[in-house]
């Protein structure tokens, strides 16, 4: 039996393949380019892309689940996605 996959699930893993896509991608440049200031520069570029992708993984999650999901546990799951993005933007 050949099941379909769920749209939902679909646009998630695909927005994470291309993230891990992404991340390889920069650290082959990092090696070549063999350089500590040049790496670092590639390295923040990657902090623009991480907190993306969870951004957008976890909204199309929320929007597949929002008739599942009632009003309070929707709030929590916002609090908590809040609270990862303060924790890592904080310096």
């Amino acid at each position: 039996m050949c099941q379909l996959l769920n749209k939902i699930v679909l646009s998630m893993a695909s927005l994470r393949l291309m993230s891990g896509t992404i991340e390889i991608i920069a650290a082959l440049i990092m090696l070549r380019l063999n350089q500590i200031d040049k790496a670092l520069i590639v390295n923040s570029g990657l902090a623009l892309v991480g907190p993306f992708v969870l951004l957008a993984t976890t909204t199309i999650g929320l929007v597949g689940l929002a008739d599942k999901l009632s009003f309070g546990k929707l709030l929590w799951v916002l609090i908590g996605v809040s609270c990862i993005f303060i924790g890592i933007l904080k310096k």
